[in-house]
């Protein structure tokens, strides 16, 4: 089913975040109906960074180019600011439904941006965002492929702003609309009052950040359409990784944390090595004489 056609469709869809081919087949295999590439993630594992714009629009071009090779789910991308300006979001778009996402996220910040949650955030002029999402629109080869037009300015321009630039966003033709950071369930009920029913409606959960944390079944009953937990998995494996790699020095082996982990056959059922080898024989040569 097509992520258009499931958004459609009455229940929200709850998107896990993934950063790799690994934790999108993991999530695949939970049941997940759909996946969101997460920009921070993406930050946080291959570069060991902060979310404050040092990943390349090239370098996530190359994960969704991986995680679709991989898995057969719709793919939701954090694509940032569009990595420029008009311009520069159609060749992202271009790219990024190339590689294979099915939704590319759009968001009004400057450049450098930075997480959503975090401090010091500044946004474009509320006409440029505008064009942005005008441009990829224009850009799409499929209509398959949604835009999802998201503002930052609550934290920088305030609540009341932020209701008017996702106003304008939504005439620009956006597919869904995010407002990034509501800071109570008070703002989150006059987005809904707002938007409920004109556009699908996303909300993002982090835990620690801004947002209160609400479950997805009460977000369905609010009517949101789509969530995502963009960063939750590399939380869990940071504080993993913290105990494995304390455990393993001090005590020399794995042996007090194999109840932890995979051991060796068990990543490679996971992974599917067993079924891959039988795959090749298919094309080795033996018995063709």
């Amino acid at each position: 089913m097509s992520l258009k056609r499931r958004l459609s469709e009455d229940g929200i869809l709850l998107a896990p975040g993934v950063f790799d081919a690994l934790s999108g087949l993991i999530a695949e295999q939970s049941g997940a109906e759909a996946v969101y590439l997460s920009g921070a993630s993406i930050a946080y594992t291959r570069l060991g960074r902060s979310d404050i714009g040092l990943v390349s629009m090239s370098e996530v071009a190359d994960t969704i180019a991986l995680l679709r090779d991989r898995i057969s789910l719709p793919i939701v991308v954090d694509a940032d600011n569009g990595f420029g300006n008009a311009l520069n979001v159609q060749r992202t778009v271009r790219t990024f439904e190339r590689m294979g996402a099915n939704a590319l996220q759009l968001e009004d910040q400057t450049m450098p941006k930075r997480c959503g949650h975090l401090a010091g955030k500044s946004v474009v002029p509320s006409a440029e965002m505008v064009g942005k999402i005008r441009a990829a629109c224009d850009a799409r080869a499929s209509e398959e492929t949604l835009i999802i037009g998201r503002t930052d300015a609550i934290a920088v321009e305030g609540f009341d702003a932020a209701m008017e630039r996702a106003e304008a966003y939504t005439e620009a033709g956006a597919d869904l609309l995010f407002i990034e950071a509501p800071q109570s369930m008070e703002q989150i009920g006059e987005i809904l009052k707002r938007f409920k029913g004109r556009v699908p409606l996303m909300a993002n959960m982090v835990e620690g950040g801004k947002t209160p944390i609400v479950n997805a079944g009460d977000l369905e009953r609010l009517g949101f359409s789509l969530v995502i937990f963009p960063g939750g998995i590399v939380r869990a494996i940071a504080k993993t990784a913290q105990s494995y790699y304390a455990n393993l020095i001090a005590n020399g082996s794995n042996e007090w944390f194999r109840e932890n982990m995979f051991d060796f056959a068990g990543l490679n059922d996971v992974i599917g090595t067993p079924d891959l080898l039988a795959s090749g024989k298919k094309y080795d040569g033996e018995g063709e004489r």
